[in-house]
């Protein structure tokens, strides 16, 4: 026992040390899993090798490729710029707009794609006055919803993990299950922040500049790894603002004096190949899923990416360097080092720890809230890579099904991100003008903390429970 838990001393080091030097915690993980192989374990160099997860990588890979290439050729852009101008500007449905808009964009690959839109919603917010805490709060809602779409991050690993484990998730179910918990927490945010809203239900017709949702947004495009926006928070340089008048007026003759907007409200060849290939893209993993394949997403994203690229050869090369390798080393990293600890037996004893807490709903409810407090300071991506393995022992014996517990585990480590610790929350804060930022910070850090507690009730309390009694 006393090396399995020194191996888990060396895991956690790992994340702290990573978290508190900034460094690339993966590479991290990966150095770890080594040493602790090769020194406390029988393992040899092939066997900590083949514990890297390479479907998970090939799988990550081609979905942040293609839409990548989907973001660089202006397709994305365009249909946001088409769907906003379509929807006007009713300022109930304003926030819901932008939970769907955003959610689109959070299940292209990456769901921190979705802070393109955080600007602009924030702009959108102050002159139609919505509530900065609506507004930010379902565009971070619609993140997580996206997020765990099939085809985004969240999801992948999600799913991927509890397959390699042998627990049958279908993608679809997690998504649904994701879907319904934002939107119940999107009802929450209405009810507390939305009463203002509902007093103004005047409607005109809504024109946006698709730059605006470039401005500052984390990183150099919107495949950029979570840690862009340090969890410490964010500034205004990090995502700017404007508050004043001329900004107001820019904003609202965007259409009009912009050229590139105009340039967007027309399709090329190029676009409307990529849209195809959306939909084949969708049609393919639902048709397939239908008739009990398991569809491998990552490499149906590799041909329909390998199409636009012989189309467009430049944006498929600039594409590349979108892939979002930060993430392929997160996950890598830390699935190698959980590999490591499985073999160990330390994974086990863990599991065993949660387990002979006794009650079986009890212990599914300690790990979600484990699983949320330390998302909430941590990668949500690493978290779920990490946690997932934990609820194998209380799946084992019978008494908790392994999907429920799963999907329960996955939503509540990612519905804790609206804190201003984490990179959605933080990027809420910057984005709005700066006499609202102090309000923000306690809202968010409240409905951040309370997400710890309500989240696993409402999974556990709402899924697992019912699926253990009636499943």
């Amino acid at each position: 026992m006393a090396l399995q838990i020194l191996a888990l001393l060396v895991f956690i080091a790992v994340f702290a040390v990573g978290a508190l030097r900034g460094v690339h915690i993966g590479i991290l993980m990966i150095a770890g899993a080594s040493g602790t192989a090769l020194f406390l374990t029988d393992m040899t160099v092939e066997d900590l090798v083949a514990g890297f997860p390479i479907d998970l990588m090939v799988l990550l890979v081609g979905v942040t490729y293609f839409f990548a290439i989907a973001q660089t050729n202006g397709t994305v852009d365009t249909l946001i710029d088409r769907a906003l101008q379509k929807v006007g500007s009713n300022a109930v449905l304003l926030p819901l707009v932008f939970f769907l808009l955003t959610g689109g964009i959070a299940a292209m690959g990456a769901p921190l794609a979705g802070l393109v839109m955080m600007p602009v919603g924030m702009q959108v917010a102050r002159k139609y006055n919505v509530d900065f805490a609506l507004m930010g709060l379902a565009i971070c809602f619609a993140i997580g919803a996206g997020g765990f779409a099939p085809t985004s991050l969240y999801g992948i690993v999600t799913y991927g993990t509890a397959h390699d484990a042998g627990i049958a998730l279908n993608p679809f179910l997690l998504f649904g299950i994701a879907v319904g918990t934002y939107l119940v927490l999107l009802a929450g945010a209405y009810a507390m922040f939305g009463r203002e809203a509902f007093k103004r239900r005047g409607s005109t017709a809504f024109h946006v500049n698709p730059r605006l949702a470039q401005v500052g947004a984390p990183g150099n495009h919107p495949f950029e790894r979570e840690t862009a926006i340090s969890r410490g928070g964010a500034s205004a340089a990090d995502i700017s603002f404007g508050e004043d008048e001329e900004d107001e007026a820019k904003f609202d003759e965007s259409t009009v004096a912009d050229p590139e907007s105009s340039k967007l409200s027309s399709f090329g060849l190029v676009q409307w190949l990529t849209v195809a290939g959306m939909i084949v893209l969708i049609g393919s993993v639902v048709v397939l899923a239908a008739l009990g394949r398991d569809p491998d997403i990552g490499l149906i994203c590799f041909a329909l990416a390998s199409v636009l690229t012989l189309v467009d050869p430049k944006t498929g090369k600039n594409a590349v360097s979108k892939i979002d390798w930060s993430t392929v080393l997160l996950v890598g990293g830390i699935i190698t080092f959980v590999g490591v600890l499985q073999h160990m037996g330390a994974v086990d004893m863990l599991g065993e720890a949660a387990k002979s807490i006794g009650a079986p709903l009890v212990a599914a409810f300690v790990l979600c809230a484990v699983g949320g407090l330390v998302s909430a300071f941590a990668s949500t991506t690493g978290i779920l890579a990490a946690l997932v393995p934990l609820a194998l022992p209380l799946v084992a014996d019978g008494h908790l099904p392994g999907w429920a517990l799963i999907a329960a585990l996955g939503v509540c480590s990612a519905v804790v991100d609206v804190s201003p610790y984490s990179t959605l929350g933080a990027t809420v804060v910057a984005t709005a003008p700066e006499s609202a930022r102090a309000r923000l910070v306690k809202i968010l850090l409240r409905f951040g903390l309370s997400m710890v507690i309500v989240g696993p009730l409402l999974l556990v309390g709402g899924l697992v429970a019912p699926a253990m009694f009636f499943g």
